[in-house]
């Protein structure tokens, strides 16, 4: 069992059930051999103040909450709220974070959506992107008071999918959108509100669309928004101009 003491101190490792493009290597203190990742928190994060994080078991969210319906008692949230608090645990394994936020985004960018997506310039290859990317944002973090605890290079989704998919910033962007767009639509939104429960949260962003580029983070229900603004103005522009500068060619 990972402890609090250890992990901040050791890489983290996960084997996961999907080998990961290799390219992730491109950022400093993360290593992809296959299914395996190594991550050494002293290189990865821009910031890593905190070493828990909320979840819950995804096989848990499969069976009890993501058929549930709202009603006009308690909409979506509500049901996402309550099961957090029934079923949330703290856990200071940053490998079960990661693996339980790789089976929540492997259902929400599934093959199955391309079809309803209403965007045929996005691939399977483009939601294997999508997958790999949001699991490691997981390992983000934002307290209750709104600080942001925990910083990667995966918090700025354009920045780092440049860098590790040699991505132009059109498609980069269109990836983003998706990825904080809950698919344009209030079903695919409703679905991503269930499923991010297995993270102890819902997704939030700092921007409004692309040309911000604040990126996302499942923060807990109830963190001060105001102060997650101000918190990320205060940082974002200089690390993602670090994220930028391990690009192996430019974008086009």
């Amino acid at each position: 069992m990972t402890t609090i003491e250890t992990i901040d101190k050791t890489a983290i490792t996960v084997e996961l059930p999907e080998a990961f493009d290799e390219r992730w290597s491109r950022l400093p203190g993360i290593q992809v051999e296959g299914r395996r990742i190594t991550i050494d928190p002293a290189e990865y994060f821009f910031r890593f103040e905190s070493h828990t994080w909320l979840v819950a078991d995804w096989d848990l969210v499969k069976a009890q909450l993501l058929d549930m319906d709202e009603t006009t008692e308690s909409a979506v949230e509500q049901l996402a709220l309550d099961f957090i608090k029934a079923h949330g645990q703290s856990t200071p394994d940053a490998a079960r974070v990661v693996t339980t936020a790789y089976e929540v985004y492997a259902y929400l960018f599934r093959d199955e959506h391309l079809a309803g997506l209403g965007l045929p310039q996005v691939t399977a290859e483009h939601l294997r992107i999508l997958r790999e990317a949001a699991t490691l944002m997981a390992l983000n973090k934002v307290e209750l008071d709104g600080r942001i605890s925990n910083v990667g290079p995966c918090w700025f989704f354009p920045a780092a999918t440049s860098v590790v998919f040699d991505l132009d910033e059109e498609t980069g962007g269109l990836l983003d959108e998706v990825y904080h767009g809950g698919w344009f639509n209030e079903h695919r939104r409703i679905e991503s509100i269930k499923a991010h429960a297995a993270l102890g949260g819902r997704l939030v962003h700092g921007c409004q669309s692309v040309p911000d580029q604040s990126g996302g983070v499942v923060a807990p229900y109830g963190a001060s928004m105001a102060t997650f603004r101000d918190d990320l103005a205060a940082f974002k522009a200089g690390w993602i101009k670090q994220v930028y500068a391990h690009r192996v060619s430019p974008a086009a």
